[in-house]
């Protein structure tokens, strides 16, 4: 190995681990220490590291305030970053407060983390040219029962106990946000992009279920099948109907497949 590449190496795992077997080869002066030159890099990755979290995770950034770089630090350490770009660097943050103290005695923090890191998920999905209502309507009456429907990408499902896409939507906005309150029940949330604009809404029990379905491949008989579940079965089909238009309406679905059906309720 070069010498070279060898004071190189050495230079990037003391900035990434603090190894200090690197220093000899550092030269200090009156200025500056061989070991201060050395922690202004050290430092400097970190505080990068902290700003990639915070720009990320601004909705925790708030719930924490000035508490929030001192959590940052503790995950730069638990999970150093493996992956060549920062955008990734987060993924681990909602387990981490989940499971760490005394950030685990907070719940919506982990929450906060799992909604951001879901939205950030979104924001970056790849685009697929939304179905139009025109395209479904052209389908013939015996294709409907076998039916796939093809959801976008650009779309998550998560179950939140705690209030926080509100709280989101309010700093996001610029607002004061609510305080954190927990549900008596989880609720079920669905994010999805439509164009450029990362939106969210809450899910009826129904919806929860029908979206799901379709999420696993099941075809429209199915579908209607599950919704027996939330609805009495003469109201499936209306139900069924609205819930399409308003997928199309918020360009959820990309693609419609023909398959054989399986057995309705």
């Amino acid at each position: 190995m070069s010498g070279l590449k060898s004071a190189q190496q050495l230079f990037q795992a003391h900035v990434l681990q603090g190894d200090a077997a690197v220093l000899p080869l550092i030269v200090g002066d009156e200025r500056a220490s061989a070991s201060e030159r050395l922690d202004v890099y050290y430092q400097a990755y970190r505080l990068r590291l902290i700003d990639v979290l915070g720009n990320d995770f601004d909705g925790l950034r708030a719930l924490l305030g000035d508490d929030f770089p001192t959590m940052a630090r503790a995950y730069i350490d638990a999970h150093p970053s493996q992956h060549p770009s920062v955008r990734w660097f987060g993924r681990r943050l909602a387990s981490f407060l989940a499971g760490t103290p005394p950030w685990s005695a907070r719940p919506e923090l982990a929450e906060m983390a799992t909604f951001e890191w879901a939205w950030g998920e979104v924001f970056d999905a790849a685009e697929a040219e939304p179905l139009s209502a025109s395209e479904l309507a052209a389908l013939e009456p015996r294709d409907w029962p076998g039916l796939r429907l093809e959801f976008q990408p650009a779309q998550r499902r998560l179950k939140l106990r705690w209030n926080v896409p509100a709280i989101y939507a309010a700093i996001a906005a610029g607002e004061t946000p609510p305080p954190p309150a927990e549900q008596a029940a989880p609720t079920e949330w669905l994010l999805w992009r439509q164009g450029l604009v990362v939106k969210w809404r809450s899910l009826s029990p129904a919806e929860a279920c029908a979206v799901d379905a379709a999420q696993r491949g099941e075809d429209f008989a199915a579908l209607c099948a599950g919704l027996c579940a939330h609805c009495p079965e003469e109201d499936v089909p209306g139900t069924a109907a609205g819930l399409l238009r308003r997928w199309l309406a918020d360009g959820l679905v990309s693609a419609v497949h023909p398959g054989r059906a399986a057995p309705a309720c």
